[in-house]
């Protein structure tokens, strides 16, 4: 049984809070160059410029690229041969968290109650998801969600019989309703199975996965990228001016349903879709 200290998880959740916040993922900036390749809307030029131009004062000067600098949202896998030391483990996540947007000088944007919406102070809690898998490793995600976005986002119990047609309809209603509230050019995220929680949580994970990458399935591979023309084809554009990027990306993630049901979430990311990760 391998043993970790909670000093290294705290440590390690701190920087991750920093640079997530700090660095924008090179997959997003390729997306942004491609995106700008593309247009004829000098508008949707101009911004897509000042992204980039924004995404490198953060990066040079050691900022953040968005004044939202989030909740966090944490994803760990832990092995299940290791043995948390020193301390509860979800105290430790969230102290670096703590750490983290002080030392940053990040926003603090954290209530303690929805309903009474007094500020921590120190943006706790995180929201963390967490994962068991075999062996004896450690990894952890930060993932800072910024509310213009993530106030966006919908989920919807379809019937089996909508299918993918139902699953396309939904996806566009979301993107379109959303407009540009989420501040595109956006990044969508989309959990289909599971049940209701289920589903969320893989809209989430989603957003995870590089812009590179596709959905190892032909199907949602496909269905992937047939929802990014589709939704590009909406001509929200960046910040919403008009243009041909409405999103840079659409990843996928499933999981086995009940035959009676077909949940499909729908989860935004702004252009500063962030997040960090560390093995421990």
């Amino acid at each position: 049984m391998r043993e970790l200290h909670v000093s290294k998880i705290i440590e390690t959740v701190k920087k991750l809070c920093i640079d997530a916040n700090y660095y924008l993922g090179q997959d997003i900036r390729d997306r942004f160059k491609e995106a700008k390749e593309r247009e004829d809307f000098p508008m949707a030029e101009n911004i897509l410029d000042i992204l980039i131009e924004n995404a490198d004062i953060a990066q040079n000067e050691q900022r953040p690229m968005c004044q939202d600098t989030g909740m966090a949202v944490v994803f760990i896998e832990i092995g299940q041969e290791v043995h948390v030391i020193g301390g509860s483990l979800e105290e430790a996540i969230n102290e670096g968290v703590r750490q983290g947007y002080t030392e940053g000088y990040l926003r603090k944007s954290v209530v303690g109650d929805p309903i009474e919406r007094i500020n921590t102070k120190d943006n706790t809690p995180a929201v963390i998801h967490y994962e068991i898998i075999p062996g004896d490793g450690f990894k952890v995600t930060v993932a800072p969600k910024g509310f213009g976005s993530e106030n966006m986002s919908q989920l919807k119990m379809l019937k089996p019989a909508d299918g993918v047609e139902g699953i396309k309809e939904f996806v566009l209603q979301v993107v379109k309703e959303a407009g540009p509230n989420p501040c595109p050019p956006i990044v969508v995220g989309i959990g289909i199975g599971g049940t209701f929680d289920k589903a969320a949580f893989l809209a989430k994970k989603a957003l995870l996965r590089s812009t590179s990458e596709r959905n190892p399935k032909s199907l949602y591979e496909r269905l992937e990228e047939e929802l990014l023309v589709a939704i590009n084809d909406l001509g929200i554009g960046p910040q919403g001016f008009g243009g041909r990027t409405t999103a840079l990306a659409v990843n996928i993630e499933t999981y086995g349903t009940h035959i009676a049901g077909l949940p499909v979430a729908v989860n935004i990311n702004c252009h500063a879709t962030r997040h960090s990760e560390a093995h421990i």
